[in-house]
């Protein structure tokens, strides 16, 4: 991987009213990897990119891209990036075509100009064939490929998506991925915000796990899962009611990290099966709880995310720690 950094964040801070949206993060992105945000919904994702795009000013702190400062220089930044938002605002009479053509005006291109980029958008996005239809009948996918293609149309350096796939079915997620992963192999910088573990998992080189705020781990996924060491022991369990003695029994015993209980059992995180597994079925027979299924798997980016934030990324943030 290129280690040529095409984004650098120094203690960024952004503060609504004394509540710390973001707090404090540093990190930097490497030219031509894709860099994933990943944290549950007002985790402080989207406040991030949107100091990265310009949109905001950072309270503290101070964020470059390409070198260039985002807030001094901001108008140079612009020029170098693209943006799909989480939602564009597609007006449903246009059609694909239109939406470009318009945006080509508002970037200022050539008409000639403005008609070989869509050209080879459509063309790269697959909706060639669609173009020239109202956008009010794309599909969902269809819609988000769109959106891709208007971030595209400047020729940006770095491509910013947040929750690229959001509500988007699996065959859409999956198309998307595709593109994402294309972007990659043509040497572009892609910087994405998600809350789905398995769109981080497949398409990030590396992420930053952010939770309130705040930067809680940062690395590859291969690495983060590596890093957390141990194996994931899952118990389900025939008697729900029993799953909180059984919790309490296990803590704290040798060859167990950590217990985490689950809608139907526990996860039990043990430094090898073999060692931990006897005294997990000693002690759930003792306590008389039937179990009905045992999985063993090596750790998960869930496992890492729970690991570093104390829970799934599922579940909501306290009040006191959201972050828009």
């Amino acid at each position: 991987m290129d280690r040529t950094i095409a984004i650098d964040v120094s203690h960024l801070c952004k503060t609504y009213d004394s509540h710390h949206a973001v707090n404090d993060l540093s990190f930097q992105v490497y030219a031509g990897e894709i860099f994933g945000l990943l944290g549950p919904n007002g985790a402080g994702k989207s406040t991030t990119l949107r100091t990265l795009i310009t949109l905001l000013h950072p309270t503290s702190g101070t964020a470059t891209v390409m070198g260039h400062d985002t807030v001094r220089e901001a108008d140079t930044v612009r020029t170098l990036i693209g943006y799909v938002p989480q939602e564009r605002a597609i007006d449903r009479f246009l059609t694909g075509r239109e939406h470009l053509q318009l945006l080509g005006a508002l970037y200022h291109l050539t008409t000639d100009e403005a008609t070989k980029r869509i050209n080879e958008l459509l063309k790269l996005v697959d909706l060639e064939d669609h173009a020239d239809r109202p956008a009010k009948t794309y599909s969902g996918g269809m819609k988000r490929k769109l959106d891709i293609a208007c971030g595209l149309l400047p020729n940006p350096k770095i491509l910013f998506l947040d929750e690229p796939t959001l509500g988007l079915d699996v065959q859409s997620r999956l198309r998307i991925w595709e593109y994402v992963r294309m972007l990659k192999a043509r040497g572009m910088t892609v910087v994405m915000t998600t809350n789905y573990l398995d769109e981080a998992d497949q398409l990030c080189d590396r992420l930053a796990i952010i939770d309130g705020g705040k930067i809680k781990t940062l690395g590859s996924p291969i690495e983060l899962k590596i890093a957390l060491g141990g194996d994931i022991v899952s118990l389900t369990l025939k008697e729900l009611d029993r799953i909180p003695s059984l919790e309490t029994e296990l803590k704290g015993r040798p060859a167990i990290k950590s217990v985490r209980t689950t809608t139907k059992g526990l996860d039990i995180r043990v430094e090898s099966p073999e060692k931990a597994l006897p005294a997990i079925l000693e002690a759930a027979n003792r306590l008389g709880c039937s179990i009905e299924f045992i999985q063993y798997n090596r750790p998960r980016l869930d496992d890492v995310f729970i690991a570093h934030t104390g829970r799934a990324i599922t579940e909501s943030i306290p009040e006191t720690e959201s972050a828009s």
